[in-house]
């Protein structure tokens, strides 16, 4: 687009862009993370557009379907703390962020 009056559909909403800037100079955040999170925003903005398109077409049931299809859970913290148990190696020695997140998923457990 050549006007600079007129904003790509994708593009953020101000307030959005600002948030990002002021984490992005005032934490230690790595820059990779910025990117996923930018890169989010613009996969969800896609989703929602295809999604109002789905429902204008068919009923909003589709875009339901649609919306938990493309966009999944993360893995529960069950999930993140056997995936780190059977990824281990001989020798392995857990950081402290893996020991936190077995300790977590322990404490979970009933008695």
């Amino acid at each position: 687009m050549n006007d600079m009056t007129q904003q790509h559909p994708v593009t953020p909403p101000s307030h959005l862009l600002k948030l990002w800037k002021d984490q992005f100079y005032s934490s230690n955040k790595v820059f990779i993370e910025f990117l996923i999170e930018a890169a989010q925003y613009g996969a969800d903005q896609e989703l929602e557009a295809c999604c109002e398109w789905v429902d204008w077409k068919w009923s909003g049931i589709k875009s339901r379907e649609l919306r938990a299809s493309r966009r999944h859970k993360p893995p529960s913290l069950k999930e993140q703390a056997l995936a780190l148990v059977e990824q281990h190696e001989d020798g392995w020695r857990p950081s402290p962020k893996d020991w936190d997140t077995i300790r977590r998923a322990l404490e979970q457990l009933d008695d």
